[in-house]
């Protein structure tokens, strides 16, 4: 039995299908390597920044 997706749902899957579009982006202009980096540190940088606002540089 499947139930409908809450807006919540809806706007992750949003979020995700956005963050794969620019995942293939990322590699193909720049390969694995960097890609994985990338979203590795900007992983890093919403842990590290937790509870407080996003810091640029």
């Amino acid at each position: 039995m499947q139930t409908e997706p809450t807006p919540e749902d809806k706007s992750k899957d949003e979020f995700f299908e956005r963050l794969a579009k620019l995942s293939e982006e990322m590699v193909t202009k720049h390969g694995k390597d960097f890609s994985m980096g990338a979203l590795v540190l900007a992983a890093r940088w919403i842990a590290e920044n937790r509870g407080g606002r996003l810091k640029m540089n």
